[in-house]
């Protein structure tokens, strides 16, 4: 309950209560607000229709008693007459545009990014998408006939992308709502009812069947690909994503131990991946190396820089991933390069029948089941290199049907 003095407050009164924290009532709904010894304030409590507000009217190191009582009268006044003033302040705020909004939720995400690349994505697809259509509208004037004029022309052509803004409208909209610019959360669910419904997309053969890895190995080696190819046979000989090969250097790589240790800040889970190397494994990295150029420190790098700059060292641009696709388009395959990484899991299950953590973790997947996680303690590196051998020998033999897998051996 507020504290009184007597009846109402007193000039005395206030000094004596601004030297403790508590409410202290005058009376009509106005009360002294102590917080510390710095922070007072006056607060008058009225209700305006079935709503009970309160206003505040200033600090009570500014504003003394007589003329917090005249702003306090001057507000019941107001109500008397009908008028909320707190509800007329909220009324005329001027809600931000979706543009300025948007940029606001970029920087409260950014702190919770690894990656400084996905956030100029994340406001690129808004400003190629969103910005034309709602950019310059108050977040509070945006309804779902905006979203769907968005939304409804790339959503079977360009669904991928359209899921992502879908998500990334909601994320500004409902950040508006939990900032008091808009009365509710955005209704995707109702909104998604209002795009058209998409077919069952064409399954594309993206991975290479296990059964033609050999043949396609024996021709990738016969043919001249340049750089490209190496890094392609490397990548499948290592299943390692695209981006893990095309950034390696010579630094990661040990090949009198045959490993290949990628820190964790070039993996995409935040923690280092050793990768045991086969010897055709090896024998690829020898062959890269042989190739290398003064002190060049990546191990299969792309066109060569002129000129060092602040921001790129002298040295070779890393080769990008159009460049190990083009040698697969070039040779008239439709596999992608991310692809035989799901070759080799098909392999290793239905072929090699090795456990289903041991092609995961050289997958260097993020571990699902936590029971798991708490037990799969080590790296299982020695029976990943049993893996890996098993699976170059795979891919070495030109039938791809004579080799028999280490595991199934054992089992006989």
């Amino acid at each position: 309950m507020p504290k009184r003095l007597q009846n109402a407050l007193t000039v005395n009164g206030v000094k004596a209560a601004l030297k403790k924290p508590g409410r202290y009532a005058d009376g009509q709904g106005l009360f002294l607000e102590v917080k510390s010894a710095t922070a007072a304030s006056w607060i008058l409590r009225y209700k305006a229709g079935n709503k009970m507000r309160e206003k505040g009217l200033g600090s009570a190191f500014n504003l003394e008693l007589a003329k917090a009582r005249e702003a306090a009268a001057k507000i019941r006044t107001m109500v008397a007459e009908g008028h909320d003033p707190l509800a007329e302040k909220e009324a005329a705020k001027v809600a931000p545009t979706f543009k300025v909004l948007a940029a606001e939720v970029l920087e409260t995400l950014k702190p919770g990014w690894r990656n400084a690349k996905h956030a100029h994505q994340w406001l690129r697809t808004l400003e190629t998408f969103a910005f034309p259509t709602i950019g310059d509208k108050p977040v509070d004037t945006i309804d779902a006939q905006d979203l769907l004029a968005i939304l409804q022309p790339i959503w079977l052509d360009r669904h991928e992308t359209a899921r992502r803004v879908r998500q990334r409208l909601a994320a500004v909209l409902d950040y508006g709502f939990s900032q008091g610019w808009r009365p509710a959360e955005t209704p995707m669910r109702a909104i998604s009812r209002g795009l058209p419904k998409r077919s069952k997309p064409i399954q594309h053969f993206e991975a290479m069947p296990y059964g033609d890895v050999a043949a396609f190995m024996v021709e990738l080696r016969g043919e001249r690909h340049g750089m490209g190819a190496l890094a392609l046979e490397a990548l499948i000989l290592t299943a390692c994503r695209s981006g893990d090969i095309r950034g390696a250097t010579w630094e990661e790589v040990d090949l009198d131990a045959k490993l290949w240790s990628i820190p964790a800040t070039r993996m995409k889970r935040p923690r280092p991946h050793v990768i045991p190397l086969s010897d055709a494994a090896v024998d690829a990295f020898r062959r890269a190396l042989a190739l290398r150029t003064g002190d060049e420190t990546l191990c299969f790098p792309g066109i060569a820089r002129t000129r060092a700059t602040a921001a790129q060292p002298a040295g070779a641009k890393p080769l990008s991933d159009a460049s190990l696709k083009a040698v697969l388009t070039r040779m008239g395959r439709t596999a992608l390069p991310h692809g035989f990484r799901s070759t080799f899991k098909d392999w290793a299950s239905e072929v090699a029948r090795y456990p289903n953590e041991l092609s995961e973790a050289a997958l260097a997947h993020a571990i699902k089941d936590k029971t798991e996680a708490a037990y799969r303690r080590g790296d299982l590196l020695e029976r990943r290199r049993e893996m890996m051998e098993a699976w170059a020998s795979w891919c070495g033999d030109k039938s791809g049907q004579n080799v028999v897998p280490i595991a199934a051996a054992r089992k006989k």
